[in-house]
């Protein structure tokens, strides 16, 4: 049985949730056990049959089975899905950072489309599209009514179309409308600079089948420039991509041979170990970009900023190094996207995406709706200020529960909780008469720049010097 590690959900007009690995497996060489439901099975058949001669306009067979099929797998968390031959076909290109859309990962929630995060440098990043903004429309299209497929279908067209989006975000009286040009999605899967003399600045965007070869590429480059102090990998807003690729990059930092992320399932080729070692993250590669690395990366000191947008390998890379404490984490505590999604091809170039495992840290922990909590918890300006709501996996309808921790999503606070004993203080004003929280947070992030807060944080931390706390926690 041929197996294939890949993303879990297609990337920029057509993201659907933090991505991650797949596996392809043939469903003939699934056994197929016996004792069907044959009540449940008949009580289809009639409804089946009464749509059929009864519904007031007649309904293709095909479109019948489709929505079915579509219907018993949204219901059952955030991430399975049916993929048409369309999101099948955008799913497999999706690998390859080039895809068509928006540039934005999205979820569902409440029958609307929740948007997650925005990708860097595309059409609803530089739109100023946020993390936490509800989509009700999508030109003249409600979105009620639709499923997150269909949604996603309609977000997807032709490069240079314009797509209008009616968007719901918290904070504003009115609802948004925003025009977007679509086109095709290049993303850069890692950027990096030296900063300052001695502390080097690495990001990985999104995990993608160039990923390894990349940072060692720009691992290589940093070093040209002599040794390092200090590195800050930023992972911020990454939302996941190729399983491998997170192998790798945890790979680059850590001793061969250990354990970096397990999954767990039902069945027995959902029950795996990933270690470092190049079988585990090569896909294909004739030979392993990591040997090429210089040896100082292994022993540097190290911070891994993360927050609510990182999620799924993000969350694989930031656990691996967080438990063998190779490197501190910073940031707040990740988006919590730790299932794995089987997809299954079916006739006609269609499919479905199944959740069938959870993944687990080194340790054991599952990441599953709780994330990783940075071990220093540091909000995006010194007043506790945050460009973008913190959605996580447990905000979404009907996630998949930590196994480890039945009643973490429960005991965990929402997000904008306050401590009920302590209102919070109110900001102060600026010399233009706005709050400081908001006059503190630029519309988008330059990351590693003088106004990054976290990053100076993370610098002061590599130097030694004192961590400045968010006023407001």
């Amino acid at each position: 049985m041929s197996k294939t590690k890949t993303i879990s959900l297609t990337l920029g007009g057509f993201i659907a949730g933090a991505l991650l690995s797949l596996q392809i497996p043939a469903l003939a060489d699934k056994e197929v056990k016996p004792g069907l439901p044959i009540d449940e099975l008949r009580t289809f058949a009639e409804v089946y049959s009464a749509i059929k001669q009864g519904y007031v306009e007649p309904v293709e067979d095909k479109k019948m089975i489709t929505n079915a099929i579509s219907g018993m797998l949204s219901n059952l968390d955030p991430h399975s899905a049916y993929l048409d031959a369309d999101a099948f076909k955008d799913l497999q290109v999706g690998t390859q950072g080039e895809f068509g859309g928006l540039g934005i990962e999205v979820g569902m929630e409440d029958g609307l489309v929740k948007v997650v995060s925005p990708i860097e440098d595309t059409p609803a990043y530089r739109a100023g599209v946020k993390a936490g903004d509800l989509i009700f429309k999508l030109d003249d299209t409600p979105v009620k009514g639709l499923t997150l497929s269909e949604a996603v279908k309609k977000m997807r067209g032709k490069p240079k179309t314009p797509i209008k989006l009616g968007i719901l975000r918290k904070g504003e009286t009115k609802p948004l409308e925003i025009t977007l040009i679509r086109e095709v999605i290049k993303v850069q899967s890692v950027k990096s600079k030296i900063t300052e003399p001695g502390y080097g600045w690495i990001r990985i965007t999104q995990f993608q089948d160039n990923t390894i070869a990349e940072l060692a590429k720009h691992l290589g480059n940093l070093y040209k420039e002599g040794s390092l102090r200090g590195l800050v990998l930023d992972l911020r807003n990454d939302p996941g991509g190729l399983l491998n690729g997170a192998i790798g990059v945890s790979a680059a930092f850590l001793p061969p041979e250990v354990k970096v992320v397990s999954t767990d399932g039902r069945t027995e080729d959902a029950k795996q170990e990933f270690l470092a070692r190049p079988r585990d993250y090569l896909r294909g590669a004739k030979e392993d970009p990591l040997r090429a690395i210089p040896a100082e990366v292994k022993k540097v000191p190290m911070v891994v900023l993360v927050n609510g947008g990182s999620a799924s390998a993000s969350e694989i890379v930031a656990g691996a190094l967080q438990d063998y404490k190779r490197a501190v984490i910073m940031g707040t505590q990740t988006f919590g996207k730790g299932s794995v999604q089987s997809v299954l091809p079916l006739p006609g170039n269609t499919a479905i995406k199944l959740t069938t495992a959870r993944y687990y840290t080194p340790e054991g922990r599952s990441i599953q709706a709780k994330g990783i909590v940075p071990d220093i918890v540091v909000e995006e300006t010194a007043n506790g200020g945050s460009n973008t709501p913190r959605i996580r996996e447990a905000d979404l309808d009907r996630h998949l529960m930590n196994d480890k921790e039945k009643e973490a999503a429960k005991e965990t606070p929402k997000p904008d909780a306050k401590p009920a004993s302590k209102a919070p203080a109110k900001p102060g004003k600026d010399k233009n008469g706005k709050d400081e929280d908001e006059a503190e947070m630029p519309t988008r992030l330059e990351y590693a720049s003088k106004s990054d807060y976290q990053y100076q944080q993370a610098i002061n931390l590599l130097k030694g010097l004192q961590i400045m706390q968010s006023k407001a926690k």
